[in-house]
């Protein structure tokens, strides 16, 4: 039965795909993650591989034609990650989101995504992410403006609206085909939702019937079994793993069938990690990272809380390190699903 099952999610998985002018060997991608998706984690990621792209963590379009690489903490990469990496802008203004775009394609990366899904109060007052859907023509302005500046494959990301309607989020999907995206992520939640409510997935189907570009699920596929539900039950053509991919960055590398983790990949995560964020931030940035960080890793642990706990009263990455020398030293209690509480 296990191996039945391994085949089938790595035939559904391993199947090339083309998106725009561009073309990926695997279907499961990293799915851009505010504060966490960063060239720290993006590292860690490339260590077990087998992703067919990544994301980048949410980028203000403004600030990006000024960033210089080697002082940013968002706009930084490796070079070795460029012609996998597909760049998340976020923005209100089409001649900014069009500018940003262009610095993008000219460093190199293999892709753009527009941003018309984050639903935090402070980005929505602004104009920019998941309010944008309140404002249709606004939305559109930009992934053409945007279109006309680039040629490398376009994402568009956005959630169903912010009522339950598919009927909006199917005629918006059609709206973005129309105006030059080449693909479209879509998470099938409203914008108050946030994560309060379990996704419509149903939805997803709605909107890969309505168009012909590429349609990535995203929302709780958080093991093997949903993976090859959200495929089958909703004909994507990819699905854009967040949280759990976070949770376990050997994911891909599992769900392709290359990766067995035991007792001991969870200390050398923990080890790798903490190496790879000294290596790209200062202390005090370092430190704020690993903390966001360790509330989805504590997800997959029976008494996770109490482990989150005693990260969080840390001073020092030595006190971190100490904390999970004496966690590692007893039996790892594993849950079988992460804890929803700890990923919310």
């Amino acid at each position: 039965m296990i191996d039945s099952q391994n085949k089938k999610i790595k035939d559904l998985i391993q199947r090339p795909l083309t998106i725009g002018n561009r073309t990926i060997s695997n279907r499961l991608v990293f799915a851009p993650m505010s504060r966490l998706g960063h060239v720290a984690f993006r590292e860690l990621l490339e260590n077990y591989g087998h992703y067919g792209l990544l994301f980048s963590e949410m980028s203000s379009a403004k600030a990006i034609p000024h960033e210089n690489r080697k002082v940013s903490s968002v706009f930084r990469w490796r070079d070795s990650e460029q012609d996998k990496l597909v760049w998340q802008i976020l923005g209100g203004s089409p001649d900014e989101m069009a500018k940003a775009a262009r610095r993008i394609e000219d460093e190199g990366f293999f892709g753009i995504d527009i941003n018309f899904s984050c639903s935090m109060a402070y980005i929505c007052k602004r104009g920019m992410g998941a309010s944008l859907l309140k404002t249709p023509k606004s939305a559109i302005d930009i992934i053409k403006a945007v279109r006309a500046s680039v040629e490398i494959p376009l994402w568009v990301k956005f959630r169903t609206g912010w009522s339950d309607s598919p009927e909006q989020a199917v005629d918006f999907a059609r709206y973005v085909e129309d105006a030059g995206a080449d693909a479209i992520t879509f998470h099938p939640r409203i914008a108050p939702d946030r994560r309060t409510r379990p996704p419509k997935w149903a939805y997803i189907s709605k909107i890969k019937q309505a168009v012909s570009i590429p349609v990535f699920g995203n929302g709780n596929v958080f093991d093997i079994d949903d993976c090859c539900r959200m495929f089958t039950e909703t004909n994507c053509d990819g699905i854009s793993l967040g949280r759990i991919a976070i949770s376990k960055p050997w994911v891909f590398a599992e769900w392709n069938g290359e990766f067995h983790p035991d007792e001991t990949a969870y200390r050398n995560l923990i080890k790798n990690y903490i190496m790879l964020l000294r290596d790209h931030y200062d202390p005090i940035r370092a430190k704020k990272r690993f903390l966001k960080f360790s509330k989805y890793f504590c997800a997959g642990f029976k008494f996770g809380n109490n482990l989150r706990s005693k990260i969080r009263k840390a001073e020092t990455f030595s006190d971190i390190e100490n904390v999970f020398e004496k966690f590692f030293d007893s039996p790892l209690l594993l849950n079988r699903r992460p804890n929803e509480n700890l990923f919310v």
